[in-house]
């Protein structure tokens, strides 16, 4: 099952699945992230609308 999806026309990987691959916990990942927004492509991370996740 591919843990790629296409959200707003773009691919995309959530959080978790891409958590999973790199062997760590979401929150884990998503602080990281935050800690180092600076290395990261201004469009790398964005939050998904209610309506998006169903």
């Amino acid at each position: 099952m591919s843990k790629i999806y296409i959200v707003r026309g773009i691919k995309i990987m959530l959080d978790r699945d891409l958590a999973e691959l790199y062997g760590v916990e979401t929150k884990v990942l998503k602080q990281s992230v935050k800690r180092n927004i600076s290395r990261f492509p201004k469009d790398f991370m964005f939050e998904m609308s209610e309506r998006e996740h169903t």
